[in-house]
């Protein structure tokens, strides 16, 4: 994995656990919003659409760089319309960083042809 495919996954992986957390935050204060006088909605819904359209840029990016196939490209962005998706698809990109690191020093190592 070269440096740009590993810069791309990494801002993945940055802006999937916050997307979600504004996620969910937006959920709470549409509830607020509908049971008190609380609406904080405007603010929490422009925060969590910028970092949507943060993730779906980072997701594009990391897609192309990656090589993904058509389902792991569909799964990464089906897991940032969940509610608590990004902190799964944060979990399985971490997953693949380490996986790749270490496919990395081993082949440096001499211990894999690869």
């Amino acid at each position: 994995m070269d440096i740009k495919t590993a810069s791309a996954l990494r801002r993945l992986r940055l802006v999937s656990a916050p997307e979600a957390v504004s996620f969910l935050l937006l959920l709470l204060c549409s509830v607020l919003k509908r049971t008190t006088d609380f609406n904080a909605v405007p603010v929490m819904g422009m925060v969590h659409g910028v970092l949507f359209v943060l993730y779906v840029i980072f997701w594009a990016d990391a897609w192309n760089r990656a090589k993904w196939g058509p389902k792991t490209a569909a799964l990464y962005f089906v897991l940032s319309v969940l509610p608590t998706g990004g902190f799964f698809a944060e979990r399985k990109l971490k997953r693949e960083a380490e996986n790749a690191v270490i496919a990395s020093r081993a082949r440096t190592d001499g211990i894999v042809n690869a």
